[in-house]
């Protein structure tokens, strides 16, 4: 089982490459390789999780020929689960693309660069050292940058260049947090430095922390460093943003800290309410900001600060059930935030806009997408039966469990900010009277994933219990190993 985890790097860095090749001797395939590779990558995800034994951890050596100084590739319950939904929703979004970006030029490109953005994402998730890991962390993001800005217009190249601007400014917080770590300890593996770094460091321990928390925190799109993640969502092609919200903000920012925090270093209590302010404060202010906008993709890439922040403020708690909380919101944002944003590409393609005030009546000749839309806007504004009222009610639970009743008032009053944004865009979209046109039919390749994704939402919510106990809780477990972790990986 374990030759399966270089393969989640290989298997889409070789596509990409195939890709590229088939393009200069232009000829077909991208599509079809595309699709290929993503559909293997999440089979084998799946296949490991009914084949890996619960609560057990999967290694693979590729010490030598990787990075100096690490040694593993890592598959336990918290990369599991990101690994999973990261290959679902990608197979998803390559999917999707089949038809809808087929308006664009040089299509091979935006395939290729998918799969590099892919094994990136995979890199970070299944790494055991901090080197490997940035240079994982870069390889996504690079290609991340070249698909925000892949239409070539002004605003989108305006948009990738802020994005690249402030990402590689957070890839030097994190460069020089890794720095101080290998100085101190002679080695990148997270296994070796979470059993060998100095006890009595306490001060230069808290600055590392706050490095690594700045530097992900940005690629997070945490308040006050989330002025790049807007443009950034409204600029880039649908099924990017997508990924860019589903998939990259987490995986790059959210799942890095919170493994690097609790597995290598164990969290303070300092960083412990540094999170939680910054957590606290993101939900409101990107609530608030939700409100007002008239741009579906806007009033989406807001609430995804908002949603960020909720993650972030139910790790900080440390409890079991404020990190159960965070982990299943992350988990079902991944699900929702793909759906809502495949759901804004599928209504701007077939009335070539995204603005409320020139849309309306889509119910009724959008059936499919608006229905689609609804379960989506219903589920990340936390109302039941769908999955994200279970995590937001465990983690205003959680908050109210730990004494933190201000918080708790935070997460409702952010989810109460986020109906009332998804309910503007309902009515501006959906309902109402037939404002403009619709000039064509979604495809079938675009209205699949969407269907998936709706019933995935409502499935999630429907089976609260199977889901916690056999994706969310073995990646609980997983973070209350704490430095034990480097044991786990023998680390000493």
């Amino acid at each position: 089982m374990t030759l399966f985890l270089p393969a989640f790097i290989v298997v889409p860095l070789v596509a990409a490459l195939a890709i590229m090749f088939l393009s200069w001797q232009k000829k077909p395939g991208a599509v079809t390789l595309a699709n290929v590779a993503t559909v293997y990558l999440f089979a084998s995800a799946l296949a490991l999780y009914f084949f890996r034994p619960f609560n057990t951890v999967l290694l693979f050596n590729i010490s030598g020929w990787l990075s100096p100084g690490g040694n593993l590739l890592i598959l336990d319950g918290l990369s599991h689960i990101h690994l999973l939904v990261a290959n679902f929703v990608a197979w998803m979004v390559a999917i999707y693309s089949i038809d809808y970006m087929k308006k664009f030029a040089n299509r091979d490109n935006y395939f290729a660069l998918l799969l590099l953005m892919i094994t990136g994402i995979n890199g970070v998730i299944l790494t055991g050292d901090f080197f490997t890991l940035f240079v994982f962390l870069e390889i996504g993001a690079l290609a991340a940058y070249a698909l925000v800005g892949f239409g070539n217009k002004r605003a989108e190249i305006e948009a990738a260049f802020k994005y690249f601007v402030l990402g590689e400014i957070a890839s030097l917080f994190i460069l020089l947090s890794i720095g101080f770590v290998y100085g101190l300890t002679g080695t990148f593996s997270l296994a070796q430095v979470s059993q060998a770094f100095p006890a009595g460091a306490v001060a230069i321990k808290n600055l590392i922390l706050t490095l690594f928390v700045v530097g992900f925190g940005m690629k997070a799109a945490l308040f006050p460093f989330h002025a790049w993640l807007p443009d950034a969502h409204t600029s880039s092609p649908s099924p990017i943003s997508a990924l860019l919200s589903g998939i990259i903000i987490k995986t790059l920012g959210v799942y890095a800290l919170v493994r690097i925090l609790y597995n290598v270093f164990g969290v303070t209590n300092q960083i412990s309410l540094l999170l939680m302010v910054l957590g606290g404060t993101t939900v409101i202010v990107g609530g608030f900001l939700s409100v007002g906008q008239k741009d579906i993709k806007r009033l989406m890439a807001y609430s995804s600060i908002s949603q960020i922040g909720n993650i972030i403020a139910a790790i900080s708690l440390g409890s079991p059930l404020g990190i159960m909380g965070g982990i299943f919101h992350a988990f079902n944002h991944a699900l929702m935030k793909p759906l809502l944003f495949l759901n804004a590409g599928a209504i701007d393609r077939a009335t070539g806009t995204r603005d409320l005030r020139k849309l309306g009546g889509l119910s009724s000749r959008m059936p499919i997408v608006s229905a689609a839309s609804i379960f989506g806007s219903l589920a990340i504004s936390g109302l039941p039966p769908f999955n994200g009222f279970w995590s937001k009610m465990f983690i205003i639970i959680a908050s109210a469990q730990a004494g933190n009743l201000v918080l708790a008032v935070i997460i409702a009053v952010g989810s109460i900010l986020t109906l009332a944004s998804y309910l503007n865009f309902m009515k501006g979209a959906i309902f109402g009277p037939a404002v403009g046109e619709v000039k064509e039919a979604t495809p079938l390749s675009m209205l699949i994933p969407i269907v998936i994704l709706a019933f995935l939402c409502l499935g999630v919510g429907l089976f609260v219990p199977v889901v916690s106990q056999y994706l969310v809780n073995p990646a609980v477990v997983s973070i209350f190993n704490g430095i034990g972790y480097g044991k786990l990986m023998g680390g000493n």
